[in-house]
Order: structure tokens, then C-alpha cells, then sequence
């Protein structure tokens, strides 16, 4: 997992819990690496795992939630640091539409040995759109955090309902986003 995610987990942490919360959540959770993260390096992204069960037990969160939480960071972060990721996206929808073959492109040209999960997309009807997440590691409630986040973003009225597709691994997912109709005024 590329070290800018746990740069962004651990700056998220500190904005929200203090630097000394975050620096007893490092020294807790014991890491192979020992929590001394860059941006460009690449590091086992069990560590992520562990640094949010170790977040859980001290916060009393649940783990998805505090995952969630974190995309929806991610996601506001990326918007400021990426912004040709965005540009000339004008919607949640056709932003998702895009992952696979603009911005998971664009990701690889700045980091070559990023290992990507897969996104899927339909249209069940104009103000529908499905997105199946998959891959090797256990972070649907990451990217359903970062869908939200796209959500805010776009300023949308958009609802999101998830449903697990990995018997509780976080493997894969569905995503199922409706768009709201305005509210007569």
C-alpha cells in the first residue's frame, strides 16, 4: 500500500485526536515499519489493519466506521492535492465513471507499483448508479468512504446503500447511489 495513504491515516489522526494520541496510536501498534511513513514508499497494508484496530479499542469506534471516516478524509485531501483528477468531472456520477480508465491510470503514472482495487459500474436508470468494488485487500468501507466523499465533494443529493458481497471480508462490494430529486420550493 502506498505510503501517501498512511501519511494521510496518520495526519487525519492527529487533526482530529491530537499528536500525542497519535503518537501513542504508533507506538501501540507495534509496526514492522515502526509507523515512520513517506508519501512515495510502499508498505504492507496489513499496518493500515492494525492501525485501525488499534484506533477502534482506544476510541470505541468501530472499525468500518472509523474506515469510512478516513475515505471521506482521503477523498477531501486528494480534491486539494489532485485537482486534475477533478477537472472537468462536473458530477459524482461521471466522476466514479472515470476510476478505472482516467484516474486509476493517472494514479499509476505517479506511483508505477500501486496495486489498485477494481471498480465496476451500471446504470439501472438515470437517476441510478451501481459501483461493484473488488480486491485482494479488506477495504470496502474505505472506498465507501471515499464514495461519500465524491459525494460532499460534487455538493450532490445523492444517497448511498452498501451491500457486502464477501461474507463480512471487505473484499467486495456493491454500491448502489440514487440521485435525489430537488425539493419543490
Amino acid at each position: 500500500m502506498k505510503g501517501i495513504v498512511f501519511t494521510e491515516f496518520l495526519e487525519m489522526v492527529d487533526g482530529r485526536f491530537g499528536e500525542e494520541f497519535c503518537d501513542r496510536l504508533i507506538e501501540v501498534a507495534d509496526l514492522p515499519s515502526g509507523g515512520s511513513y513517506t508519501a512515495v514508499g510502499t508498505y504492507d497494508f496489513n499496518e493500515m489493519i492494525t492501525l485501525v484496530e488499534v484506533l477502534s479499542r482506544e476510541t470505541g469506534k468501530e472499525r468500518a466506521a472509523l474506515m469510512k471516516l478516513f475515505g471521506e478524509y482521503l477523498f477531501a485531501s486528494f480534491g486539494k492535492r489532485y485537482p486534475v483528477f477533478f477537472a472537468e468531472k462536473t458530477s459524482c456520477f461521471a466522476f466514479l465513471t472515470k476510476i478505472n480508465d482516467v484516474i486509476h491510470p493517472e494514479v499509476h503514472k505517479l506511483y508505477p507499483d500501486a496495486e489498485l482495487p477494481h471498480f465496476s459500474h451500471d446504470w439501472p436508470d438515470e437517476n441510478s448508479f451501481e459501483l461493484l468494488y473488488r480486491s485482494s485487500r479488506p477495504f470496502a468501507a474505505l472506498a465507501e468512504g471515499l464514495i461519500a466523499g465524491a459525494i460532499v465533494y460534487f455538493g450532490e443529493k445523492i444517497t448511498l446503500s452498501v451491500e457486502d458481497l464477501s461474507a463480512g471480508q471487505g473484499t467486495e462490494a456493491r454500491f448502489v447511489l440514487c440521485k435525489q430529486a430537488d425539493d419543490p420550493a
